[in-house]
């Protein structure tokens, strides 16, 4: 057989691009400033997500900017996020493609749609654990009423189908520090597994600067992923990612190509070795 050599062709196939947004394609000011991001002065930066109230939160570099631009016109650009379905709105930049959510809890079809495939599976995972989640809630509700802790609790919840009918679940629990004291959020992930009995048979503990999650086990941007990559991907075309936390790399290492921004979780853990 003859293999013949590689010709130049003008007829592009777009590649898939599976990004992680926050810190990763945008940051607030706070990270800005610590990480000394380039291009990220003032009069340079681009917002990119809003607050509750409205308010510019997040922001791009001019370099980030550029990047977001070459992604949209260069590739079929997949966003694989943390952000649920009420603060993936308040992110203002353009998705027209699926959009993995809530750490791979929910597909949306480029029509903006829930897929529902994928929802009633997550259904069928999710229903048994109610039980544990709910005792974990009302644990951390009554933990973080204490104005000592300074513990900003977070239940992460939405409707899936069961087949009859929409039922609401929690998917995951969040916290933060209200003093952003990381060293509090690691002692208390370390306690976690205490709290209940078979803990981490069910959960699994991330911990990214001020953003603790408790996550069940079939709750993970690598299964989602991995979903859309054998059942609704064309397997022809390919794919790279980027991430910038340890919670990416599973997801990232299913694709052809994958990297970080030089700044973050996973960069910072590469970097101390």
């Amino acid at each position: 057989m003859t293999i013949p050599f590689f010709q130049a062709d003008s007829n592009i196939i777009k590649p898939y691009a599976l990004m992680d947004l926050d810190d990763t394609l945008f940051q607030t000011q706070r990270k800005i400033d610590a990480w000394n991001l380039p291009t990220a002065e003032a009069n340079n930066l681009v917002c990119a997500s809003i607050n509750k109230q409205g308010k510019p939160l997040s922001f791009m570099s001019q370099r980030q900017a550029s990047l977001f631009n070459w992604l949209l016109a260069s590739t079929e650009l997949i966003i694989v996020t943390a952000r649920d379905r009420d603060e993936i709105k308040r992110v203002k930049l353009p998705f027209a493609s699926w959009q993995v959510l809530t750490h791979g809890a929910i597909i949306l079809t480029p029509n903006g749609e829930l897929l529902s495939t994928w929802q009633q599976h997550m259904y069928s995972e999710l229903a048994p654990l109610q039980g544990k989640l709910n005792q974990l809630s009302q644990l951390f509700a009554s933990y973080s009423q204490n104005d000592s802790n300074q513990l900003v609790f977070t239940p992460h919840i939405d409707s899936f189908n069961n087949g009859d009918a929409d039922e609401e679940l929690i998917i995951y629990l969040a916290i933060k520090h209200a003093q952003k004291d990381h060293q509090a959020l690691i002692a208390l992930a370390e306690k976690l597994p205490t709290l209940i009995r078979d803990f981490d048979e069910h959960f699994y503990v991330h911990v990214n600067a001020n953003n603790l999650a408790i996550l069940p086990h079939v709750v993970h941007k690598r299964h989602a992923v991995q979903f859309l990559l054998e059942q609704h991907l064309d397997n022809q075309r390919p794919s790279f990612g980027f991430g910038d936390s340890l919670a990416d790399l599973p997801f990232l290492q299913l694709l052809d190509w994958y990297g970080m921004p030089n700044h973050g979780q996973l960069h910072d853990r590469l970097s101390s070795r």
